[in-house]
């Protein structure tokens, strides 16, 4: 069956674009103008998802989405709010109101189908796309002139997580691989000499075969210029070396499907444990935040009560990781569940800057917030 989508945006571009962006899937795309409508055609479609713009006339997202959840038959209905404003305040209030994601306008089609895909299923029409856990494993194309970076993601995400990862040394190496083999996700060097990149870029999305296969650009930090090109150009994201291996296998294993949730949600002294890594980012905020809400209703369903946050590994507390506790918080608040925080001292300080977080108890280091949750100093 056809997964259905809404989109609700008063902008008939912003619809054009979603609708273009879901035609290799199997999709029934449905769209509404503003909020009042939105509502009437989520009453009478039922959608998998919904995608929400903030700012409408008549009824704005905000209210739409008020609505949405007081409704029995649509409030468990995943959504997605669009936004063109990136601001603290804004994005930290969308946080609050307990939706699946966020997308700043203006976006790229590749990255608003991740994004959907990590939600709903999305399958292609042809039949092809990545492979599912369960099956043959997915296929990488790492494509670099330098043997020994083939060789470190060869090792790092091939025989770690027993994925497939071939390498090219040229562009025109890669191209006859992938007349043979479609691939599941690429990595192009983009030092490659002569522009070669960009040049392979242009003809595998050429090409029927390959024309989806998401593709990531590999440079060093500094090659800011190629950077931006690659993303103009269409590339899904810029990977920069040297090569954050746990950032990279958490993108690929949410493209892939594969649950990528064991190395920061587990089961442990009685309580559910999420583990923020030592390399949190922005890219990683939704991720961990998509990725957790199942494991929390998982854990209430297996009559976990308590969870404790372990944040002792970041450093410094920031707005993007305020963001994702506050997704954290409001699903242990959902159901009943409750929680505390480990966290240094240090950042414990800088989360009582902001006003999302007065309320909420820390603890020194994990020992103490279990400790603190067998007393019953932690309430959801």
């Amino acid at each position: 069956m056809a997964t259905k989508i809404l989109t609700v945006d008063d902008s008939k571009t912003i619809r054009l674009i979603v609708a273009k962006a879901f035609k290799p899937f199997d999709c029934q795309i449905v769209e509404a103008a503003n909020g009042v409508e939105g509502l009437e055609v989520a009453a009478r479609e039922k959608p998998d998802i919904i995608l929400l713009d903030v700012t409408m006339p008549v009824m704005d997202g905000f209210e739409m989405l008020t609505k949405l959840k007081a409704d029995a038959t649509l409030k468990g209905t995943p959504v997605i709010m669009l936004t063109a404003e990136a601001g603290r305040d804004n994005v930290l209030r969308i946080a609050k109101l307990g939706v699946r994601d966020y997308l700043i306008k203006p976006f790229k089609e590749e990255l608003i189908v991740e994004r959907v895909g990590r939600v709903v299923t999305l399958n292609p029409r042809d039949g092809t796309g990545p492979a599912k856990a369960g099956s043959a494993g997915p296929k990488i194309l790492i494509v670099d002139d330098k043997p020994a970076i083939i060789e470190q993601v060869r090792t790092k995400l091939g025989a770690e997580n027993k994925w497939t990862v071939d390498g090219c040394g040229t562009s025109a190496q890669a191209v006859e691989y992938c007349h043979k083999t479609r691939p599941d996700a690429m990595l192009i060097s983009l030092s490659l000499p002569d522009q070669a990149a960009f040049t392979l870029f242009q003809t595998l999305r050429a090409d029927a075969k390959t024309k989806d296969v998401p593709i990531f650009a590999i440079s060093v930090k500094t090659a800011v210029e190629e950077q931006n090109r690659a993303l103009q150009a269409g590339f899904s994201a810029n990977i920069t070396k040297p090569i954050d291996f746990d950032q990279l296998k958490t993108r690929l294993a949410t493209l892939f499907k594969v649950d990528a949730t064991a190395s920061y949600a587990e089961h442990r002294d009685g309580v559910l444990v999420i583990t923020i890594p030592a390399n949190f980012n922005a890219a990683l905020a939704n991720e961990i935040s998509v990725a957790t809400r199942p494991k929390i209703v998982q854990a209430v369903d297996e009559g976990i009560d308590a969870t404790i946050v372990d944040l002792t590994r970041v450093p410094r507390a920031d707005v993007n990781l305020v963001q994702l506790c506050v997704s954290i918080v409001q699903a242990c608040q959902e159901l009943s569940l409750r929680y505390t925080f480990a966290c240094t001292e240090s950042a414990s300080k800088e989360f009582r800057e902001f006003e999302e977080a007065k309320d909420w108890t820390f603890a020194a280091s994990y020992e103490d917030a279990v400790a603190h949750l067998k007393q019953g100093a932690a309430v959801a």
